[in-house]
């Protein structure tokens, strides 16, 4: 025998009256419960009652009836046909008003229960509604709105200006700035330009942020061209509804332990109810007397409250975490991020902002420091490599120096892994790390040179040498540099009781310690390849039971595996972070951890808060009907306020902030 499965069913119960038809049911039944009552007790016409009070049990019992039908169908037992059970009692007793209340009570409860929860899931279906249903697609030199089902991969759309994106898809001409909130939960419009090279991307998740749109969200005063690169069905949004959808299904600690105790405490109601109908057998009444009694008793025990409790603080908690642009993915997930007291990070896009920044250009004794600069731009600016990139977007904002020679370099090699090589002003010019001047060119540096590499390479700091001719020119130093979020977030996560904090990285040492010591971490553990770090998670959960790990998705996947909760960083437009994370923060704003991590502990408070309502309401409600302190009407009238106070008491997560 199962309890009312509130969080399994919509509830979206359809009907003359549209969906409102269980609603105007029980005011019908009410109404007519009203008339019986007023004709028995201020007229003479009280034969008249028995008509009255038949259609006050049709419509208020019409869909409680239904969704018996329904579960005894399919072998299951619902809260519903035990509250018909007790109605149809009363009845037999020739107690018609009471039972008329009873459904009266019950079904009006039920229509507003379902109208509350049904509030959290239409936050969750609105996401669903940011998507337009047509686009404006350029075909053959002619534009033409269809369906955005219509739409094919490397069609070109057309977003005029503060209208919806019709599709996940890259920028190809024009600029705008793109309201994301629905997906990311950026407040601030992102600017968006043309990605260079846009032919030949062809998967989303390696679109350059920059030129990356997602359908659902709203574009600025400019009109943009956009080249699709995910069907309709698979955009991220229609993947993000349909995961936080999901979630509702998958069972929390907390449920899971509901559900035990269901299945122990309904039979034993059951039990105690048979036994009560023979109380006339023990003591001086009338089997009338008893049987209204177990029929009390049965209503009192009914643990509506209780299956619905955990279920909609769930359902409150993922849907407010989905506005804020967070994804998880189940109620397991949501409380378990609030018994947290470890996470591991990795660094490479998590702490860090994942890609290289030059840090230091420093001319050698007796160089002039704009030939070293000037050098270095005309032969790394040659060059795509993700170090030249960053060399030639940073070294004009070195203290105190400014590139102005515009003369390129030319003859240009790359020489794998080691560096660059070319000409300039006639002369040859080598760019690379150490071992391409001391292995490949077999030079002998000097011993001032190894000590300004060795001390920066003990801080963590990629180096590199710039060689002219014969002459050194200067050292260059690059490093990933944490996320300016990233100080701040950690020490929010320190004072909310997060005790350990640990990087995980596949960086040398030096790297992680440097990191570590910025930002604020525990501890740093360099040099790991994915199973290494599969092994530091599980040493961790040794010693500190709840830990998180926060990665990319797809390299952590291990990790996150074995830690107690999986948390994607940018997750928007990533199939693979979708899949495997239990939490996916759909943007890259690491100072959200915080945020969700205080949403969890606040929905395990009113879990808590909705456990000890609902099991108490039972205790009170149990003996109070047997010695005859509360019969039918007042005992479904309390039976339904707490169910109705456990889902208001929930639905005050929508409005959470930290």
């Amino acid at each position: 025998m199962e309890s009312h499965q509130h969080n399994g069913c919509s509830h979206d119960h359809g009907g003359i009256f549209g969906k409102n038809t269980e609603l105007i049911f029980s005011l019908l039944c009410g109404i007519l419960l009203l008339v019986g009552f007023l004709l028995q007790k201020f007229t003479t016409l009280t034969g008249y009652g028995l008509y009255i009070y038949i259609p006050a049990y049709f419509f208020g019992g019409f869909y409680a009836a239904k969704e018996a039908f329904e579960k005894i169908q399919k072998k299951e037992f619902e809260i519903d046909f035990l509250m018909l059970v007790a109605a149809i009692g009363a009845a037999i007793l020739g107690k018609w008003a009471e039972g008329s209340l009873l459904l009266f009570l019950f079904s009006l409860g039920h229509a507003l229960e379902h109208y509350a929860m049904n509030k959290a899931r239409n936050s969750i279906k609105a996401l669903g509604n940011l998507s337009p249903k047509t686009a404006l697609v350029r075909r053959d030199r002619q534009n033409e709105e269809v369906p955005v089902e219509q739409l094919q991969i490397g069609d070109i759309i057309i977003v005029k200006p503060n209208s919806k994106i019709a599709a996940d898809g890259v920028v190809v001409k024009g600029k705008s700035s793109v309201n994301q909130a629905s997906i990311t939960g950026e407040s601030i419009p992102v600017d968006k330009i043309p990605a260079a090279q846009h032919e030949q991307l062809t998967d989303f998740a390696h679109v350059p942020q920059e030129s990356k749109v997602f359908s659902g969200t709203i574009n600025g005063n400019s009109a943009i061209e956009v080249r699709v690169l995910k069907l309709s069905s698979d955009s991220t949004l229609s993947r993000l509804v349909a995961l936080v959808s999901e979630a509702e299904t998958k069972k929390s600690p907390t449920q899971q332990f509901t559900k035990k105790f269901e299945r122990i405490f309904v039979p034993s109601v059951v039990v105690l109810v048979v036994l009560l109908c023979f109380a006339y057998l023990v003591i001086d009444e009338p089997f009338a007397a008893s049987f209204y009694r177990a029929m009390t008793v049965l209503v009192a025990a009914s643990p509506c409250a209780l299956a619905i409790s955990t279920p909609s603080a769930v359902l409150s908690g993922v849907a407010r975490a989905a506005q804020t642009g967070i994804l998880i993915k189940g109620g397991k997930a949501l409380e378990n991020l609030g018994s947290l007291s470890a996470i591991a990070f990795d660094k490479t896009g998590t702490l860090t902002k994942g890609e290289p920044k030059l840090i230091h250009a420093i001319p050698f004794e007796g160089v002039s420091g704009t030939d070293f600069l000037n050098t270095v731009l005309a032969v790394e600016r040659q060059s795509d490599h993700p170090l030249a990139r960053a060399i030639s977007r940073d070294i004009n904002n070195m203290p105190g120096q400014s590139g102005t020679d515009t003369q390129e370099a030319s003859d240009i090699e790359a020489l794998q892994g080691k560096g660059i090589k070319a000409k300039y002003r006639g002369e040859t010019v080598y760019i690379g790390n150490p071992p391409l001047f001391e292995d490949d060119l077999q030079l002998v540096l000097d011993k001032n040179i190894k000590g300004k590499i060795r001390e920066f390479q003990e801080q963590g700091h990629t180096t590199m040498l710039a060689r002219k001719g014969d002459t050194f020119l200067g050292i260059l130093t690059l490093m990933d540099t944490p996320r300016e979020t990233a100080k701040n977030t950690l020490q929010q996560l320190k004072n909310i009781g997060i005790r350990r904090m640990v990087m995980l990285t596949g960086d040398n040492q030096n790297v992680a310690n440097t990191i570590a010591a910025q930002i604020g971490l525990t501890d740093a553990y360099g040099d790991l390849l994915p199973e290494d770090k599969v092994e530091a998670v599980k040493k961790l959960r040794e010693k500190e039971a709840q830990i998180a790990m926060v990665g990319d998705g797809v390299n952590d996947a291990p990790a996150m595996a074995n830690s107690t909760v999986g948390i994607a960083m940018g997750a928007a437009g990533s199939d693979v972070a979708l899949e495997t994370a239990d939490i996916a923060l759909m943007n890259d704003r690491l100072d959200k951890l915080p945020f969700v991590i205080a949403l969890s502990r606040k929905s395990r408070q009113i879990i808590r808060q909705n456990l000890l309502i609902s099991l108490g309401i039972v205790l009170f409600l149990i003996p109070s009907a047997m010695i005859g302190f509360t019969g039918i009407g007042p005992t479904v009238a309390i039976h339904e306020g707490s169910t109705l106070l456990v889902v208001f008491n929930a639905l005050r997560l929508l409005a959470f902030k930290r």
